[in-house]
C-alpha cells in the first residue's frame, strides 16, 4: 500500500495502462492535480520502479511517462479498483 496508497498515484498508474503519455497530456487526464503534486507524484512512482521517465533531447523538452514492468503487474489490481468504483456509483 505505500507504493500506490495515496490519492494521486493509482490515477496516474490507470492512466498509463494505455501506453506511454507526454508529462502534460498525462497531467490534464487527472482533473484537480497541482502542477508540484503531479511532479512530487510521478517522482515517487518513478523511484519506486513503477513508471519510467523519457527525455527527449529536443526544444522545447519532451517528457513521457510509462509504466515498467513492475508497473504493468498492477493493471489487475487497477482495473478492479475502476470497474469497482463504477460499479459503486451505479448504486
Amino acid at each position: 500500500m505505500n507504493l500506490i496508497g495515496t490519492k494521486w498515484k493509482p490515477l496516474i498508474l490507470f492512466h498509463l495502462l494505455e501506453g506511454d503519455l507526454r508529462s502534460g497530456i498525462l497531467q490534464k487526464k487527472i482533473a484537480g492535480i497541482s502542477n508540484k503534486m503531479f511532479t512530487q507524484t510521478v517522482r515517487d512512482l518513478e523511484k519506486d520502479g513503477l513508471i519510467s521517465r523519457k527525455v527527449f533531447p529536443v526544444v522545447p523538452p519532451k517528457v513521457e511517462y510509462g509504466l515498467t514492468e513492475r508497473g504493468k503487474s498492477l493493471e489487475d489490481i487497477l482495473r478492479r479498483l475502476d470497474k469497482w468504483g463504477l460499479d459503486d456509483c451505479k448504486n
